[in-house]
């Protein structure tokens, strides 16, 4: 069968097939050649169905060339619903280094929770303690409760290394903090540290009223919401 062919098919099941059938259309058009497959997942990507344009920003992540970059870039700038913008968060992320800026840029430039903690879970994995230690600057100042839990136990990757004394630095408040979530999230991420100052505040921890913040500073790991 003729490339064309298939990818006309394989179009048509994005379209119009069901959940399983798109999945299979992008597990194949993953091992096509980005050649022929960006231009179809960039007209996907303009679907009045939000649906398909999220399948278009999945399969673009399976494509790390500079033109399914620089389509991922234009769809950020005039998508508006945020479930294809969080998706499209997690495949820039397979372009490496390139995609950090953007990524921050993003977490300032949209509120959504869904979105916020898709990017604090990608730059936690990134490798960038500079750009990590800003973004979660700003997601602890974020009113929804679990963005702002999202943001401190992404300070766990500053544990042990050159960045530890900042993570400290805003973990300390936190530990004393009048919300028993803050405190709970803040003693699983000092758990990690063998900093003499993260042992203090974890020793105060462990007096504490609520049973969650007690067995966190206990575990050492990340502990299943109550």
């Amino acid at each position: 069968m003729e490339n064309s062919d298939r990818l006309h098919q394989l179009e048509r099941l994005i379209r119009a097939g069901s959940i399983e059938d798109r999945r299979r259309a992008l597990d194949e058009l993953a091992q096509m050649p980005a050649e022929s497959v960006v231009p179809l997942l960039e007209a996907l990507s303009q679907s009045e169905n939000f649906q398909i344009r999220r399948v278009a920003v999945m399969g673009l992540g399976n494509h790390c060339t500079d033109q399914a970059f620089q389509v991922l870039t234009d769809i950020l700038a005039r998508e508006k619903d945020d479930n294809v913008i969080a998706e499209a968060a997690n495949s820039l992320f397979e372009f490496g280094e390139r995609a950090i800026p953007l990524l921050a840029d993003l977490f300032i430039q949209q509120p959504y929770w869904l979105t916020r903690q898709t990017i604090l879970a990608i730059l936690m994995e990134a490798h960038c303690p500079e750009v990590l230690l800003s973004v979660v600057r700003l997601g602890l100042e974020d009113p929804t409760q679990t963005v702002k839990e999202t943001a401190i136990l992404a300070l766990a990757p500053l544990m042990n290394g050159p960045f530890e004394t900042a993570a400290l630095e805003i973990l300390t408040p936190l530990a004393s903090s009048e919300s028993w979530r803050d405190r709970w999230r803040s003693a699983t991420t000092l758990s990690l540290s063998g900093h003499l100052e993260a042992q203090k505040l974890l020793a105060g921890l462990r007096q504490d009223p609520n049973h969650y913040v007690v067995a966190a500073t206990l575990e050492g790991s990340i502990t299943s919401d109550p």
